[in-house]
This record gives structure tokens, sequence and C-alpha cells, in this order.
């Protein structure tokens, strides 16, 4: 069984708020943790509350949330769990995890009622996973060929990894995911596909990017950054990775104040022929960016903004803004060829802790000529807790205390027989 919506648990360990007195029979028309509460938590958090993954706690068995149940109450009715950005009133996400008032009623409910476990009979067969993966037991895993060695202080700079697929002829992967190593010292990886060079990749750490690689138009295999699932594309949409291609990753380690060593991997899974009569759709997709903004000193909200052009007619299928902790909101608008315009996605309140892809539910078609706009706004005021210095003017920069401005989004290629035609 797959949870249906990829989420992001309900509650962190910081909050050891005490436990909650669970009476052996449930008050009448309580709700109960077997037939009301586990179907709210298997729907919406153990895809990261689950043993040895994101989550500082499993969330799956009664046992495993009892202790914890005055802290999942809190954290779901001030809606800081399951995290969700994105205003859902403006478009709809097939991943959307934020909870109902009604689903927020029954934990609440549940909680004040002394969280009785109720008929262990009544209680839905639990969500599997394949250990240590979002996106179920991957087919291929790449590993890096040597581990990382992470200091315990300082700065680390930037560091280049290419990890070979060893692939000997194309293969087409359905989903992807990228598995730190030890993800406490990993604060992002940027992968990209190169094409086959002819020669082994025997040098596994590069501080300077070989340029005179050719990157495999299309082909992903994911990348990271703090709290990020894996990728799985939906039916008939895949990635296509050449033979022999490699995996050139920029990775961007972190100290934690003992020395570490990462060894990090790649995992796919092939994609199954596409169904009779039907042609697979390539799934694509990169980024709208602006890197030459500058951010005043103490500015509660400076806007930057970047355009692309869309060439070739495209769906939009998703969007994962990213910024650091100046971050405070981030807009997509489709602007169309006629002058019209919609917003595919609205994040009023931006965490740099919770970088979520959100998938639209309908994805967006963009007839070529279409602008894709981003706009983000930053928050480099005293008012901003995560701001490290509020005085400073700040740019573009690896590190989290300067900025970035990244829109990136993925695509589905348009069908031959579909009409390109603007709605």
């Amino acid at each position: 069984m797959r949870v249906s919506k990829t989420a992001a648990g309900v509650c962190t360990a910081a909050l050891l708020l005490g436990t909650v007195a669970a009476g052996a029979e449930a008050a009448e028309g309580a709700p109960t943790f077997s037939a009301d509460v586990a179907p709210i938590l298997y729907e919406n958090c153990v895809a990261c509350h689950r043993p040895n993954h994101l989550a500082p706690m499993s969330l799956i068995t009664y046992d495993d949330v009892r202790p914890w149940a005055r802290a999942v109450k809190s954290k779901v009715v001030s809606r800081e769990m399951p995290p969700w950005g994105a205003d859902s009133s403006v478009r709809a996400y097939k991943n959307d995890a934020s909870l109902s008032e009604d689903e927020i009623g029954v934990i609440a409910a549940w909680v004040d009622a002394g969280a009785p476990r109720g008929n262990e009979a009544e209680l839905p067969e639990a969500p599997e996973f394949a250990e240590g993966w979002s996106i179920g037991e991957p087919d291929l895993v790449f590993t890096m060929l040597e581990p990382f060695r992470v200091p315990a202080d300082g700065t680390v700079p930037y560091s280049y990894v290419t990890v070979p697929t060893n692939l000997q002829e194309d293969t087409w992967i359905s989903a992807h995911e990228f598995r730190p190593g030890d993800r406490r010292v990993i604060h992002h990886v940027i992968s990209q596909v190169l094409e086959d060079d002819g020669v082994p990749a025997t040098a596994e750490v590069r501080l300077q990017r070989d340029r005179s690689r050719t990157r495999a138009r299309g082909a992903r295999v994911g990348g990271y950054v703090p709290n990020r699932l894996g990728t799985v594309y939906e039916d008939g949409v895949a990635v296509k990775l050449p033979a022999g291609a490699d995996i050139e990753a920029q990775m961007h380690y972190t100290t934690i104040g003992e020395p570490v060593l990462d060894r990090s991997s790649w995992g796919v899974v092939v994609a199954p022929p596409p169904a009779p009569g039907t042609d697979r759709r390539r799934a694509g997709g990169g980024a709208v960016s602006n890197g030459s903004f500058r951010i005043e000193p103490g500015n509660p909200a400076y806007e930057v903004r970047a355009t692309l052009e869309i060439d070739e007619p495209a769906y939009l299928s998703n969007m994962m803004p990213h910024m650091h902790v100046r971050g405070k909101s981030a807009k997509y608008i489709v602007r169309y060829p006629d002058g019209t315009e919609e917003v595919a996605l609205w994040v009023p309140d931006y965490d740099f802790n919770w970088q979520l892809r959100y998938q639209l539910e309908e994805p967006i078609l963009m007839p070529a000529g279409s602008v894709l706009e981003a706009v983000f706004t930053y928050d480099n005021s005293a008012n901003n807790r995560h701001n490290p210095d509020p005085s400073a003017e700040v740019g573009w920069g690896d590190q989290t205390w300067e900025e970035m401005m990244l829109g990136y989004y993925g695509t589905v290629e348009v069908a031959a027989e579909e009409t390109t035609d603007q709605p």
C-alpha cells in the first residue's frame, strides 16, 4: 500500500510536552486512534514520520503516537504540521498535505478525550515503505565511489562529485531520489546528468566543474534540499538516462562540530513500457532565476523578479521555490502570448526548512511564447527571527547567510496529437 499524499510529519523533536493518559475505553462518541486518527496520520504524516526517515519520531502505531499526543494536537491546530506552504484556494495540488478543519477537529477531540486506543479491529492496514526511500524500492542505485570527509568545523567549499551510472543502454526512469549518507551535514545537492565522454569516472571529487562535458538533455536523478522527498512521475511520464552517463553533483556540506564521512546515493525506478497505442511523454523543467539582486538592509519585503520565455509548448506540472532564511513569499505566474495571465503558485509564508515541490492537480498548458514569471520577496528586517544580520545588504551567495533566487519548475511535454492553442 502506498501513501497517496507525500507530506512531512506532524511534530518536531523539540516538542517534549509530556504524555497523554489514554483510557482503556473511549468516551461515548469520542474519536479513537484505531478508527479515526490512524487514517489521518497514514494519509498525511507517516511518509516522513516512520522509522529511519526524515522525521525524528514514528507516528505509525498507537504506542508511537501516544507520548506525542498533546504535541500532535498543538502542531496541527496551529497548522504548523503537516508542512504546506501553498495557498490551496488559488489552485489545487496533488500532494496537498494540509489537513481539513474536520481532520484537525478529530485529532483535537481525540487528545481532549484522553487519546483512547479504540478497537484494534478498526485499525486500517499501515502503509508499507521501502527502507530509507520515499519512491519505493529503487531498481538501480548509484553511490559515491568514495566517502567525502566533512571536517568538524569551518566552512566547506562546494565540492563536485562524479558518480558513474555504468548504464549499458539508454534507460527510461519513472522516479528518482537522492538519499543522503548523513543528512546532518548536507545543506543541498544539485545534480546533473552528463553524456558519456568515454573516460572512466576515476576522479571522485572535483573542485571545479568539467565544463567540456555535455549535459544530457532532460535527464535528471534528483537533488536535495531540507526535508525533500523523491520524485515520482505520473503514469506515462519519464526521463531518459543515456547509456554511459555520469552523475555530477554539486555538494554543499556544513559542519556540525564533529568529523563526518558522507557517502550518498541516488536511486531510480525503471519506467514500464508505455501502454499500447500511447507514447511515453518526457518530463522536463529547469529554473527561473535572478542572480543580480541586492536586498536592502532592514527591508521587510524586498521583491525580486525573474522571467523565462517558453520556446516549446509544455505543461507546467510542478514548482519549487528556493530561497534562504530571508525568504518570505513566492509566486509563479504564467503569462500567455495574448497578454492574459494566471497564478500557478502562491506561497504566502515561505519556510526555508520545508522546501516543498508543489505538484499541480491540473497541469497548466503553456503554449510556445508564454512567459513563466517568478516573484519572490525577502524579509531582511529585524522582525525576521531567522535573519543573521538585518544591517547587511545581501546578494546572491552559496551560504545560508547569503541569498538565492531560484524558481524551480517541472514540465511534461505535449503529446503530438494534442492542441497547443492557448486555453
